[in-house]
């Protein structure tokens, strides 16, 4: 729903700018409207794969055949998860790793891969975008009188 939102906010303020009376000067509005989606983008990713690690976590010890945890044995054949001993989640980098007696590691979902490539680039991007560095406008000063 928040991610919805921005979209709208982000896409009325670009028409905005294409409209007669817009603010002066409006690249550097633009610049940073389109900074500060790229920031809420990255946290509706990061957020995504945060929640998601955070409910494979809690389904561990939670009823009858929660261990090891579901995450590391759903939609695995028998061969990748047999001798499985015990999962490490990570919240930064977003993922869950499902160990084996052995010492081998394997994910339990490879789409923490994309969320943490899209939450870093978008808030590297966000972090970088020259209006996040630019200074207010050179104006002139108000006369008194």
């Amino acid at each position: 729903m928040a991610c919805a939102v921005g979209a709208l906010v982000a896409r009325a303020g670009v028409v905005a700018m294409a409209l007669p009376g817009r603010p002066e000067p409006w690249p550097v509005h633009l610049l940073r409207r389109a900074a500060a989606t790229a920031a809420w983008a990255a946290a509706a990713v990061y957020s995504l794969g945060f929640f998601s690690v955070l409910v494979s976590e809690s389904d561990v010890n939670d009823g009858a055949n929660s261990v090891p945890a579901p995450a590391c044995r759903d939609g695995f054949d028998p061969a990748t998860t047999q001798g499985l001993s015990h999962h490490r989640p990570s919240y930064l980098p977003l993922r869950f790793d499902c160990v084996r007696e052995d010492g081998s590691v394997y994910s339990s979902d490879a789409a923490y891969g994309w969320m943490n490539g899209a939450s870093a680039s978008l808030a590297l991007s966000a972090a970088l975008s020259p209006s996040v560095r630019a200074t207010r406008p050179n104006c002139a000063p108000a006369r008194r009188p």
